[in-house]
C-alpha cells in the first residue's frame, strides 16, 4: 500500500477526466478475482462500466456530489490532492487506502464536526462498487464518469485521517457560509423608501 502523499513537484492536472491509462486499468483490474478477464472485457468494451470488489486494493468513500466536490476542493487547494475519483448517480466515489471504510466512521463519531457531515457510504471488505467506463465519453452529465482517472499502477490513496480532514474542512466551510448568509434578516420587500437627500 502506497500511503505517501503525491510529489508536489510532479505535474498533474487538478481534475483529469481523461481515459484511464493502461497502467490505471491494470491497477483497477487487480482488485478483481480475475484481473485478465476484466482487462479483456475493457479492451472489447471500453465504454462499459465494471463492478469491482473493495477492501484489498482500495476502499471507496461514497459522498453526496455537492459535498464531495467541496471535499475535492479542500484536498486540492489546501491538502495533498486525491487518488482516483469517480462520479456515479449523483454521488462522488473517492478511492481511498484499504482500511479507510472501517476506520473513517469511528473517526467522524469522535470529531465535533462529524454531525455536520452528510451520511457517507464507506465501501470496504465484502463490498463492491461500479467503476465507470475505461474510456472517457464526451457527455459530462453521464450517470457514471471519471473525475480523476487512474493513471498509474500504484496511485497514492488518501487514508482515513486525510479523508476526515477533508470532511471537516468541507463541513466547516458549509457552516461558515450559512452563518454569513443568516446574520442579517431578509429585507422587507414592502417597506416604503423615502429619498431624504434633498431635505434642508
Amino acid at each position: 500500500m502506497n500511503n505517501l502523499a503525491p510529489d508536489p513537484g510532479a505535474p498533474h492536472d487538478r481534475f483529469d477526466p481523461s481515459d484511464v491509462t493502461p497502467e490505471g486499468a491494470a491497477w483497477l483490474a487487480s482488485a478483481g478475482t480475475y484481473p485478465r478477464s476484466t482487462l479483456s472485457h475493457w479492451e472489447s468494451r471500453p465504454a462499459a462500466p465494471v463492478v469491482l470488489p473493495c477492501g484489498s486494493v482500495f476502499d471507496v468513500v461514497n459522498v453526496p456530489a455537492v459535498f464531495g466536490r467541496r471535499m475535492l476542493d479542500r484536498l486540492w487547494d489546501e491538502g495533498p490532492g486525491t487518488g482516483p475519483v469517480a462520479a456515479h448517480r449523483g454521488r462522488m466515489l473517492l478511492f481511498t487506502a484499504p482500511g479507510t471504510a472501517q476506520r473513517l466512521p469511528s473517526l467522524l463519531r469522535w470529531e465535533e464536526w462529524g454531525p455536520a457531515v452528510p451520511p457517507l457510504l464507506c465501501h470496504g471488505t465484502g463490498d463492491a462498487v461500479t467503476v465507470p467506463a475505461r474510456a472517457a465519453l464526451s457527455d459530462p452529465h453521464l450517470e457514471s464518469r471519471w473525475v480523476v482517472a487512474p493513471d498509474t499502477r500504484r496511485p497514492w490513496l488518501p487514508g482515513p485521517e486525510v479523508v476526515l480532514w477533508a470532511c471537516v474542512r468541507a463541513a466547516r466551510a458549509d457552516v461558515d457560509a450559512a452563518a454569513r448568509i443568516s446574520i442579517f434578516p431578509a429585507a422587507d420587500q414592502d417597506a416604503k423608501v423615502y429619498d431624504v437627500s434633498r431635505r434642508r
